[in-house]
């Protein structure tokens, strides 16, 4: 594939969640006592913040499923976006065991209940972004590859899946300036995006600017996370998340 593009099935998209949910499993497997309070990659978070978050996450978007698949809609947190907060902030004060537990458990429930998900379930409606239970799940697969990576364990950006960097390319392009075109080093994507962007796309000599980098560098860098290895060309500003 040399271009991104093309949602994926839901039970191919629920492969690559499974495949997530083990590395994260593993990951927690070295969270011993006090690294929970130590920096994860986000700004004012530490590990235990970042966790708390996966849980929280997981548990809503797994919500979002379990009313579906009754033909129910519900939202994503009872009490918005400052209930979510409040829970993570609340969630972080735990310890490295009572995390790794919560977690846990919260994987645990996911896969009880996507795994009951059928073919002809993936178009139900749900109140996350007035979307269906494919869009929640994809919602669930980029929150969980990019906080993993996030709370700087055994895991980072380097294991991401090309499917989930081509999917960031197409869901994160709101964010970036028309006219730029990311080239995959080692491999044959070369992506330029559209008007759909946030505009300003050519640099100070009128050329569309060009970056290039590992795929999984690219991905990383449109989610506002560092690369872990340097990309070429002239970076510019990201719009924000959308």
């Amino acid at each position: 594939m040399a271009e991104a593009g093309g949602l994926l099935r839901g039970p191919e998209v629920w492969a690559y969640v499974l495949d997530g949910h083990e590395r994260l499993r593993i990951s927690l497997a070295e969270l011993t006592e006090g690294k929970e309070r130590e920096s994860s990659r986000l700004p004012g978070w530490t590990r235990a913040h970042v966790l708390s978050h996966i849980e929280g996450i997981c548990r809503a978007q797994t919500r979002q499923a379990r009313y579906a698949l009754k033909g129910e809609l519900i939202e994503v947190y009872d009490g918005g976006r400052p209930a979510r907060d409040a829970g993570i902030e609340a969630g972080a004060v735990r310890s490295a065991a009572e995390l790794t537990a919560a977690v846990t458990a919260t994987l645990a429930e996911a896969e009880a209940v996507w795994g009951s998900v059928g073919d002809a379930d993936w178009d139900r409606p749900v109140r996350y972004r007035d979307g269906d239970l494919l869009g929640a799940l994809y919602c669930w697969w980029r929150e969980l590859e990019v906080h993993t990576a996030d709370a700087k364990l055994e895991t980072c950006s380097a294991a991401w899946p090309r499917e989930l960097c081509l999917h960031l390319f197409d869901f994160l392009a709101p964010r970036v300036p028309a006219g730029l075109t990311l080239v995959e080093s080692d491999g044959p994507v070369r992506h330029t995006f559209g008007a759909g962007g946030t505009g300003g796309g050519d640099d100070s000599a009128g050329r569309a600017p060009v970056v290039r980098g590992r795929l999984t560098d690219l991905a990383s860098w449109l989610a506002g996370r560092e690369p872990h290895h340097r990309l070429d060309g002239r970076l510019p500003d990201l719009g924000p998340w959308p």
